[in-house]
Parts: C-alpha cells; sequence; structure tokens
C-alpha cells in the first residue's frame, strides 16, 4: 500500500526532526481562496509556480510572498534563462508528482532525478514561519523558515535566491 500524498510529506519531516504544525481547511486553489481561511496560526503564505523554460529542458519552483506578484522576464534574466512560461499539467505531474492547487516545495520529495530547481524570493529568508500545502489543497503546514530550509537541503534539490519586486 503506497502513502497518500500528505502523509509522506508528514512521514518525511518528522523523519527530519522537523516541527510543524497542520491546519486542515476545505479546498482552495489559489491564493487569494486561501486568504479566506482561518488558520488561526501566523505565518507567512506563498505563492508556488512551476515553470519551464522556451526548450522545456529546464524546470523552476518558484517561491514568493503570496501578497506578490512574479515579473517572468525579471526572473529568467537574473537566472540566466531563456523565457519562462507556465509548465503544463502533464509536467507537474511527471517531475513533482502534483496537481494544480496543490503547488507545494513538499512536492520536490517526489523529484528523485533532482531536475526541478528552486527559486525562493529572498524576503522569505527573514520570515519566522512559512507554511505551504502538503502536497493537497485541504490542509496547510506551517514550519519555521529554518525547518523550511533544512527540508530543502534533505531534498538535495539545487536552490537559489532571486529578487522579487512587484508588489500587489
Amino acid at each position: 500500500m503506497s502513502l497518500s500524498k500528505e502523509q509522506r510529506v508528514y512521514d518525511v519531516l518528522d523523519s527530519r526532526d522537523i516541527i510543524y504544525r497542520v491546519v486542515e481547511h476545505k479546498a482552495v486553489y489559489t491564493a487569494e481562496e486561501a486568504k479566506e481561511i482561518d488558520y488561526s496560526i501566523s505565518g507567512q503564505h506563498c505563492k508556488n509556480l512551476f515553470l519551464r523554460n522556451k526548450k522545456g529542458d529546464k524546470h523552476y519552483l518558484v517561491i514568493l510572498g503570496d501578497e506578490k506578484e512574479a515579473d517572468l522576464k525579471y526572473i529568467f534574466e537574473q537566472i540566466n534563462s531563456t523565457r519562462l512560461s507556465f509548465a503544463s499539467e502533464t509536467r507537474l505531474d511527471k517531475y513533482l508528482g502534483l496537481t494544480p492547487g496543490a503547488v507545494s516545495p513538499f512536492g520536490l520529495i517526489n523529484d528523485d532525478k533532482k531536475e526541478v530547481e528552486v527559486l525562493i524570493d529572498k524576503d522569505l529568508i527573514d520570515v519566522p514561519m512559512i507554511c505551504f500545502h502538503p502536497n493537497v489543497n485541504t490542509a496547510t503546514v506551517f514550519l519555521s523558515y529554518k525547518d523550511f530550509e533544512k527540508f530543502l537541503v534533505w531534498c538535495g534539490n539545487e536552490f537559489e535566491y532571486i529578487e522579487i519586486l512587484k508588489q500587489r
């Protein structure tokens, strides 16, 4: 029997001694819908964008605060890439094992070949608590930023910090 996508996230976090809290809620598909949830825990909510380069041979998970909007041109210039666009649902499933509405860095546990590079808004570094869906959109996991970095290191995917300028 295989573990659920959600339970696999909790098992990985537990195995790494990462402290987290979970809030279960109705399904949400956008950052705007997520703002309507009463979480009872404070934390930086994030948008997670799954992108590909023009050739389709490089894939990126961009993580930014939910109050910002990503300028894809500015991002590809920072990382010396070709033009970026949103990757298809097929690619999202292939590389991260996820579906739209549940895009999360926790999907990296499904990237056995470490093909997805993670681009993180450098403004997130100083937030005390950060939150993401646990690979399903009916719950939100809250953890310290330090523990989030610990998770990223464990995953083994390349990651770098970038500048996201646009505020809503």
